[in-house]
């Protein structure tokens, strides 16, 4: 996936979870932010960012915030973003056979993010994005997430059914060890996860290499439940 018009800055505030005040070029914009996660560990006053030029009228707003320098990794923080990387891994040979892949599909009373034929299996799955990391671990949610347990139960109704279910967490960095829930925020979230694994749920986690305009996955990394 790769963004056109990207522009560095510092971070400056967010006075709300959609927006934020970046210095760039020496002048305060006002900007869009693309996630609704808290991340509290990276939009730290003073960090750099980027952002990418908005384009179409309508809009109050000029950038949209992208990605943060944290340290040594570049984090992609964009809540939009992993379908698309997903699709992507998922069509340049991520998965072996792939027949058909459509996005957005309702399975009782869920909409689910993808319906994927390869072969003879049949599957439902269901991305998540990354951006939290600590020492060396991502982790997931940032924030609790009673929709992402609705997600798993559903996704366990579709193995029910006979279908094949995955649960994709794309992360949205490089160079982590592992992936695991983050039992501290939402243990309940967790506990789910748990238990959509061992009914069947296949749980993998897609590692990415990020820049400032891109981000593709490049690695399957392991999951600890």
């Amino acid at each position: 996936m790769q963004y056109d018009g990207v522009v560095s800055g510092r971070f400056l505030s967010r006075p709300n979870r959609f927006t934020a005040y970046i210095e760039i070029d020496g002048k305060t914009e006002f900007c869009h932010v693309k996630t609704t996660g808290r991340c509290r560990e990276l939009l730290i006053p003073g960090t750099e960012v980027y952002l990418q030029r908005a384009f179409g009228g309508g809009r109050k707003t000029a950038f949209d915030l992208i990605a943060v320098n944290r340290g040594d990794k570049l984090v992609n923080i964009d809540s939009q973003i992993p379908n698309r990387v997903f699709e992507e891994w998922a069509e340049n040979g991520g998965i072996p056979g792939l027949q058909k892949i459509k996005a957005e599909q309702t399975f009782i009373d869920s909409r689910l993010d993808f319906y994927l034929e390869a072969g003879e299996k049949k599957i439902f799955a269901e991305i998540k994005g990354v951006t939290l990391e600590m020492e060396g671990v991502a982790l997931f949610p940032d924030a609790p997430t009673e929709r992402g347990i609705k997600h798993l139960n559903t996704l366990c109704r579709c193995i029910e059914c006979g279908y094949e279910a995955w649960a994709v967490f794309i992360i949205q960095m490089e160079n982590v060890m592992y992936f695991a829930p983050n039992d501290q925020t939402h243990l309940a979230f967790g506990a789910a996860l748990r238990r959509a694994a061992e009914k069947g749920v296949r749980i993998f986690a897609l590692e990415c290499a990020v820049t400032p305009d891109s981000i593709r996955a490049v690695r399957e990394v392991p999951v600890r439940l």
